[in-house]
């Protein structure tokens, strides 16, 4: 009877106390949020484009231009987590053509946002401006091939990646991705919709034309570093 007891209990405590697989996991989990969030939160053309779009456009506008860069991030990180080296050897392999496409993008963002009126009235987003705040920036993520060179360093790093694939650990790499880079882009979409009625028509304007400027001087950069 004694010896049911001790056993009951040591099996109690088995399934009370968590397994080791279950805390690798929550720790790839956690590190790629750590990762996504911090490959998000550098302000470049897309931080720019987050932060005009939700003044002129309001917060849902400013976090589908962000969930566009997370997805391409996502996708990054697939190709990396999953040892998809053809893919990225072909990205890489086509460097220049996608860092021209990005430029001359970025330079007509910028020219398009620099010439913008802003609205009188704070009007509701249309669903296919959504769409194209969303697309524009999931293109733009696109055209920086390097990114998934970054991910490939950092999953290797983390023992992802490297000879046979752990498709468990990789699976929850990109998904805390993608889950930490939405997550910046929901905070800075949000801080900035705070101050967003604190602007009026001559603040707006002038928004759009330093953004503007920005994006379009990433743009020429990109270009730029095509002849060097």
């Amino acid at each position: 009877m004694e010896l049911t007891v001790i056993r009951c209990g040591e099996e109690d405590m088995r399934t009370r106390r968590p397994s080791r697989g279950a805390r690798v996991e929550n720790s790839f989990l956690l590190r790629g949020l750590i990762m996504g969030f911090s490959i998000a939160a550098p302000v470049g053309p897309i931080g720019v484009l987050c932060i005009r779009r939700t003044l002129a456009e309001g917060q849902r506008a400013g976090l589908f231009t962000g969930l566009g860069a997370a997805t391409a991030d996502a996708i990054y990180g697939c190709i990396a987590g999953f040892g998809l080296f053809f893919i990225s050897g072909i990205l890489v392999a086509q460097e220049i053509w996608l860092r021209l496409a990005g430029g001359l993008f970025l330079c007509y963002l910028g020219v398009r946002t620099f010439t913008a009126i802003p609205a009188e009235h704070f009007s509701k987003v249309k669903r296919y401006d959504l769409i194209g705040a969303y697309v524009s920036t999931f293109v733009l993520t696109l055209t920086n091939p390097m990114t998934v060179i970054s991910f490939v360093a950092i999953f290797t790093g983390l023992g992802v990646a490297t000879g046979g694939v752990d498709y468990a650990s990789a699976s929850l790499l990109v998904l805390g991705v993608f889950s930490g880079s939405v997550l910046w882009w929901a905070v800075l979409s949000g801080t900035v919709s705070l101050f967003r009625r604190r602007f009026d028509l001559n603040w707006l304007r002038w928004m759009n034309r330093v953004s503007g400027s920005v994006i379009a001087g990433f743009g020429l950069l990109a270009l730029l570093s095509l002849a060097s």
